[in-house]
């Protein structure tokens, strides 16, 4: 099997998609972030000094969905429909 993005000396290189037609793709994330009781608490209450955790982890996330071809080497930028 190869890989697309190798060329015959192994040099990493781009592939053309220009025509490759529009398919449906899913991609879905998950993380595990591991905290103190105390904080889990405190960001449940929007007590924390940061103000709202979750909020700025949904746009995080927001943001590196938009960016994935500027994080991932290689990776073609694509239209989004929804994140």
């Amino acid at each position: 099997m190869s890989l697309t993005h190798l060329d015959d000396k192994g040099a990493a290189r781009m592939v053309d998609v220009s025509e490759k037609s529009s398919t449906v793709r899913v991609a879905v994330a998950e993380a595990t972030v591991k905290m103190l009781p105390q904080t889990l608490n405190m960001i449940i209450e929007g007590k924390h000094a940061k103000g709202d955790v979750l909020a700025v982890a949904r746009i995080a996330g927001i943001q590196a969905a938009k960016k994935t071809s500027e994080l991932i080497p290689l990776c073609h930028p694509l239209m989004l429909s929804s994140v």
